[in-house]
């Protein structure tokens, strides 16, 4: 019962945590977006302010809201960054569309204080991360002001903070759209999007107006900029909800596991609990219960156990999700729901369905237990027997047939960007191999018999001078029991080679994942120190490093070679999340970049290159594999998305970009772009560059560089705070790779918890499995005793017919797990995430693990044997005489 109730709670935390951090994000993505009715956005994320006037004057508008959008930093009271989303609205409009963001002055404020220059308004989310710096929800004394200090490249601006706004969540500025345009003047157009320009424009259509129809009548004009995308506005949250789709489902099919071997400890239990109840059973169908009811009965049963253990995990579960929502946030490690913390969303469809899930469970593993008791010999029951196993014939073509489908399904492409045919193809591999055990079990103890037979005859009187030794009566009667109930075999070690499977394919995967990992830190991590001006949650366009700071650590003694890169998020594609493009020096692809396929030939009609130092045609860009799983792209064809993104004017018929190669990226699930910064900087005139990687010279001391990179940082600081050197993150490469293997080793450790929970679960039933034999083959061991076996052979008998199923089970469970394996490591990950991984198999861990199921095994076979020959068996045999 209590592994079905963790299953039921496994599974419905999963949906409960995902499904309530996304109707929490959503909930704030509708009060940022109001109710627009279209939006006008371009690719590279922002244009010319003079649009607006062109959509305005258009006679189907009855308001557009022009917005400028800034993701940057905050300092907090302690010291520490925060990362804050910074809007820029025109307060006098921004009610009509999206009121929560309305700047609300504090009590005490000039009454136009929303329009005056330097002023920022927070919400609740940004004053309570932000300390005493920030206002309260109550109002500022009178006459004092709060000031806030906002990033900007390697220094801290100062703003005053006049109010609030409403809209909730993750932490949010609003400013007047004039006031932030003016503010980002004065610092420079290289902070971010500059003065004159915006990153959308809200559209609010007059009642009967169709914005399907409108939107194609403007694209159409000639006057409208090719480059901007007039559409309706596609949710934030309907993108996350792609992205973390695969995410979510892969954990849930993980947690559906516990339910699976929920229902084999069902079925021992239950085989156990009517084999001891076999006279009682036979005494109702004397009675008149038919066979039928008896079935009823026993399913009756089974499912008022799995209602009791789902109404436990559903408890369980839901206190699961709201812990996790409290202290963990929404993405389970995901990375997806990060800070969106939140109510617990009930769903009474979803309960019922994962209610009836763990009811199912129980009723499935109790099925063969119910036609036991349906099949029951009355007579023979009443006379004190019990249910006796009947050896059948095992036909191996349905198990090899559900072999052979789950090779088909294992070939099948993804469902709608879901690996659900892999996943189905795992569920055929273990019904084939379930079904495969007997034919197994009869093969191997076949060959043993055969061994022993051939061995006794052709032993001669040297072989046991030497030592060798025949088999054994009790050996071969072992081998003999083994061999003729081997449909027992499937009963009893069936949910252990399941469990051993599923233990082994999850350790191949994440060893073949942590050794792929490990490869990839070593050729995306050359250098000696890494330098990074935000945090890796936000790269936003006010990090980046002055190019004076560039040159003067090139320059600096003790640094050997320094290398720049541009980091900024590209959105291709409206319905999903932005990728990430990577402008960096590449001399040599095969070796600066971790290549998993390349080509170097560009496609016919490419245009030539800007620089005229190289004879190539055509721009290479290095894709990840994600870019080919979620776009399609392949080595060799144009990135035409790529040129629009950019803001590039388009050559006719002849692409600037093309695929040069694809690379691994297991740290940008949603995709990269990396295109040599030379020729990025040349077609874009963008210098910021946001991170650094330094070569120190052999001698050089890396603490002592560290130190002296802070001292240089923060001689750009102007507020005197002596806190601009807070703004760079440095790191050396052994610290990044330690860090990074830390956290995939803590994201998998709850994947060994689940294998020990697994196996135990498995042994627990073969412990009851072997239980209810014991029961049922009383007069058996009763009769081997009045013929002269000792009690402690017959220990020996059962102890050795569970060593003989244990261990084919466990070959078969590793077999079969390496093929589990194989399906998750080439199929299921690359469906699901983008990414390929290497293949590696710890044969020293699986070996272990296979020889600590075999020996707990045979010990829970030995335990159960005591029965065997206690009193009980001794006095059954007087029930026939």
């Amino acid at each position: 019962m209590w592994a079905t109730a963790l299953g039921v709670a496994l599974a419905f935390a999963v949906h409960l945590i995902n499904a309530s951090a996304l109707e929490e994000f959503s909930q704030a993505v509708r009060t940022v977006q109001g109710t627009a009715d279209l939006e006008v956005r371009s690719p590279q994320g922002q244009f010319d302010d003079a649009v607006y006037a062109l959509v305005a004057a258009q006679p189907e508008v009855a308001l557009a809201l022009p917005v400028l959008e800034l993701n940057t930093h905050a300092l907090s009271a302690t010291g520490s960054r925060v990362a804050l989303r910074l809007l820029g609205v025109d307060v006098l409009k921004v009610a009509a569309l999206a009121p929560a963001l309305l700047p609300v002055p504090d009590n005490g404020a000039f009454g136009l204080a929303t329009l005056q220059p330097n002023t920022i308004f927070l919400n609740a989310e940004a004053a309570a991360k932000l300390g005493p710096t920030a206002p309260s929800l109550a109002p500022a004394p009178a006459g004092q002001k709060l000031y806030l200090r906002l990033q900007n490249g390697l220094q801290w601006k100062a703003v005053e903070v006049a109010g609030r706004v409403a809209a909730g969540n993750a932490p949010l500025a609003v400013m007047d759209i004039a006031v932030l345009q003016d503010w980002l003047g004065k610092g420079g157009a290289e902070v971010g999007p500059g003065p004159g320009q915006l990153t959308r424009i809200d559209l609010k259509l007059h009642p009967g107006v169709n914005p399907a129809d409108f939107a194609q009548r403007v694209a159409q004009s000639a006057l409208w900029p090719p480059q901007l995308a007039l559409a309706e506005p596609v949710a934030a949250a309907s993108k996350l909800d792609n992205l973390s789709r695969a995410y979510r489902v892969n954990l849930t099919v993980l947690a559906l596991v516990a339910l699976l071997t929920g229902g084999f400890l069902v079925y021992s239990v239950l085989a156990l609990s009517v084999a001891k109840r076999s006279v009682a059973f036979a005494l109702l169908g004397v009675l008149g219960l038919t066979a039928r009811q008896r079935l009823r009965l026993v399913l009756l049963e089974a499912a008022v156990l799995g209602a009791v253990a789902s109404v436990l995990g559903l408890a369980l579960g839901a206190l699961m999700a709201w812990a996790a929502l409290r202290f963990l946030g929404g993405d389970l490690g995901g990375g997806y729901f990060a800070g969106q913390p939140g109510r617990v969303h009930w769903s009474l469809a979803a309960t019922l369905f994962y209610g009836a899930l763990g009811v199912a469970a129980a009723m499935a593993g109790a099925w063969w237990p119910a036609r036991q008791t349906a099949q029951l010999a009355l007579a023979q029951s009443l006379k004190g027997g019990t249910l006796a196993e009947v050896s059948m014939a095992t036909p191996v073509w349905p198990a090899l047939g559900w072999l052979a489908l789950a090779l088909g399904l294992a070939r099948l492409p993804p469902l709608d960007g879901l690996p659900l045919a892999a996943y189905a193809s795992v569920a055929a591999l273990l019904v084939g191999g379930l079904a495969l055990l007997p034919w197994l079990v009869e093969r191997c103890t076949t060959l043993a018999q055969h061994w022993a037979a051939g061995f006794t005859q052709s032993a001669k009187p040297a072989d046991l001078l030497g030592g060798r030794r025949s088999p054994t009566p009790l050996a071969l009667l072992a081998l003999e029991r083994a061999r003729r109930m081997r449909a027992g075999a499937g009963v009893a070690v069936g949910g252990v080679m399941v469990s051993l499977c599923l233990s082994v394919a999850l350790t191949v995967m994440v060893a073949s994942f942590r050794q792929s990992v490990t490869q990839w830190l070593n050729v995306v991590l050359p250098a000696d120190l890494y330098l990074r001006t935000s945090s890796a949650a936000l790269a936003g366009p006010s990090a980046f490093f002055p190019p004076v700071l560039v040159d003067r650590l090139a320059k600096e003694p003790g640094v050997a070679r320094l290398v720049a890169q541009r980091s900024l998020a590209l959105p291709l594609d409206p319905t999903r999340p932005a990728v990430t493009l990577l402008a960096r020096p590449i001399v040599d692809a095969s070796q600066d970049l971790p290549l998993v396929a390349s080509d170097t030939a560009p496609p016919t009609g490419a245009v030539e290159a800007a620089d005229a130092t190289t004879t190539a045609v055509g721009y290479p860009v290095y894709v990840s594999e994600a870019m080919v799983s979620l776009y399609g792209m392949q080595v060799g064809s144009p990135l035409p998305q790529l040129e629009l993104a950019l803001g590039l004017k388009p050559v006719a018929a002849k692409p600037r970009f093309y695929v040069a190669g694809v690379v691994r990226d297991y740290a940008r699930q949603n995709g990269s772009l990396l295109l040599d910064l030379t020729v990025y900087q040349q077609l874009t005139g963008d210098r910021q560059v946001n991170d650094l990687a330094l070569w120190l010279q052999p001698d050089v001391n890396l603490g002592a560089m560290q130190v002296r990179i802070r001292e240089l940082a923060a001689s750009w600081d102007i507020t005197g705070t002596d806190n601009a050197a807070s703004l760079i993150d440095i790191a050396s490469t052994q610290e990044i790779r330690a860090t990074s293997l830390r956290i995939f080793d803590r994201s998998f450790a709850v994947t060994y918890w689940l294998q020990a929970v697994a196996i135990g679960i498995g042994l627990f039933g073969i412990a009851a499995s072997f239980g209810a034999q014991v029961v049922a083959r009383r007069k058996e061991f009763g009769l081997l005793l009045h013929l002269g076996l000792t009690r402690s052979q017959v220990r020996r008998l059962v102890t050795a017919e569970g060593g003989i199923w244990t261990g084919v089970g466990a070959v078969a469970g590793l077999l079969l797990g390496l093929a589990v394996a194989l399906v998750l490591v080439k199929v299921v990950n690359p469906q699901s995430f983008g990414w390929s991984m290497d293949w590696n198999v710890p044969w020293p861990r699986l070996a272990a693990l296979v020889l600590a199921v075999v020996a707990a095994g045979t010990v829970t076979a030995w335990l159960a044997a005591r029965l065997a020959a206690g009193q009980d068996a001794v006095l059954a045999v007087k029930d026939d005489w």
